[in-house]
Formats: C-alpha cells, structure tokens, sequence
C-alpha cells in the first residue's frame, strides 16, 4: 500500500489528506508536513502518491485510497491505526468536478451540468466522490478521530455550495450552479453540518472551507487563483486545534451556508 514503513510518536500530530497528489490537497499535505505533522497523501493512484509524498518529504507517506472504494478506505484505516494509532485531523479534499469526457471546458462542464438536461449517470458519478465518498471516509475514520485531543475534520467545498450567495441576485457565479457539481457541493455542506451538530459534544470540530476560484484540474486550470493562494484557508482550518466548529469559510472569509 505505502512505500516505507512509518510510525508517529505520542506528540506527532497525524492527519490524512484525500486526494493529496495534486493541486490544492497536495498544498495542505505539504502545509501540515512542514507543521510537524506525520501525513498520509491518499491518491488513487498509489504511484501518484508516492510522487507526491516524495516531492512533500520526510513525514509525508502515500496511501492508496479511491473514497469511492470502501475496500480502500478500510484498507487505509486499518493501515493508519497499525502505524500511528490514531488520527488528529482529516482533510476531505478528493473531489470531481465532472465525469464527461476529459479536457472539457467551464463553459461546457457549466452547460452540461444544467438541471433539466444533466445526464444522470454523470450526477451519480460526481455525488459518489464528492457526497457519499466523504461520507464513507468521516464515518471510517472516526474511531481514530476519537482517539485524538483535538480532532478535526475539515471538508473542501465551494462557494458554488451556497444557497444563500448563489440565490443572490449580485451574485456573479449564479450561472455556474448545476445539479452535477454545484449542487454536490451544497450537500456536502449539509453532511459538514450533520456530522460537527453530532460529534460537537465529542469536541470534534467539522468545518467546510471553500478554496475560491482555483486554478486547478477541477475547472480544466481555469481558475483565476493559484493553488498556493487558494489552499491558505483549508490550511488554516487544518492547523487551528482550538477554533470553532460548523463553520464555512474562504478566501475572503465567512460564507453563508
């Protein structure tokens, strides 16, 4: 599964980062690395996260793990318990914008994902990494979570999740919001809120934290922000071991639910 054998003391914090081998999940992992953390770089692809891990250095170990496989996941966390035995923060960050042909334009994934002409089967796709992939993750990982002094589960949505701004007449993004991906990530925002009202009196902390508008593999590099910029907030949210919790934030700061 992992390249080397690695353990963690009593004091090194563990956290494991879903799809950690590229763009914004490869910046927090490389964030929470430089921070003193022992990382696990989950990728689908073993080979890309053991790249990765190599690029992050000495706490960074690659983990195969596809959030849509519930064989890997438990392969994943099994593997965790044994080597650090517990888990301080976990990072949903995997995610898909679209499950169409690849290379496809904003404009065409934006077109394709209307509601009244979405395909289906490409819904499903989507909402199985970004929903229920999240949702098979936090619930695998939870017993190691528990184990921890101060657990975090942090969820990279969008501001695209926002019922609240895209409903806004002003609101610049509105024509962007689809069933496909916009929609997922307003679910996602309602499985953050479930889990940080439940596990709040576990002392818990469940956020969602928005990126921006990043340059990444999600919009085909056609974000108008870096990976660098657009990674500060989930690493923030990441590194804060006393902050709140059901909280969405950005770039910018708070964003309405």
């Amino acid at each position: 599964m992992e390249s080397q054998i690695e353990s963690s003391s009593n004091n090194q914090p563990v956290a494991l980062v879903t799809g950690a081998n590229q763009g914004v999940g490869f910046q927090i992992a490389k964030a929470l690395a430089d921070n003193g953390y022992l990382v696990y770089v989950g990728s689908r692809k073993l080979s890309n996260g053991e790249k990765a891990a190599a690029e992050i250095g000495g706490t960074a170990h690659a983990i195969q793990l596809d959030v849509t496989q519930q064989s890997t996941i438990s392969a994943a966390v099994a593997h965790i318990e044994a080597a650090s035995g517990r888990l301080d923060v976990l990072v949903n960050n995997a995610a898909v914008s679209h499950a169409g042909k690849p290379g496809r334009t904003l404009e065409e994934t934006t077109e394709d994902g209307k509601a009244s002409t979405a395909s289906l089967e490409e819904v499903r796709t989507v909402w199985e990494t970004n929903v229920f992939g999240v949702i098979a993750v936090t619930q695998a990982t939870l017993p190691l979570l528990r184990k921890s002094k101060a657990a975090r589960i942090v969820n990279v949505s969008s501001g695209l999740g926002s019922l609240t701004w895209i409903t806004d007449p002003a609101c610049w993004a509105k024509e962007h919001f689809g069933i496909v991906y916009a929609a997922s990530k307003t679910a996602l925002n309602a499985v953050t809120v479930a889990f940080a009202i439940e596990l709040e009196k576990e002392n818990i902390k469940v956020n969602a934290v928005s990126p921006g508008f990043t340059a990444t593999a999600l919009n085909n590099f056609q974000g108008t922000d870096t990976v660098e910029v657009g990674s500060r907030e989930p690493i923030r949210v990441a590194l804060e071991t006393d902050g709140p919790t059901a909280t969405f934030t950005g770039p910018e700061g708070p964003f309405p639910w």
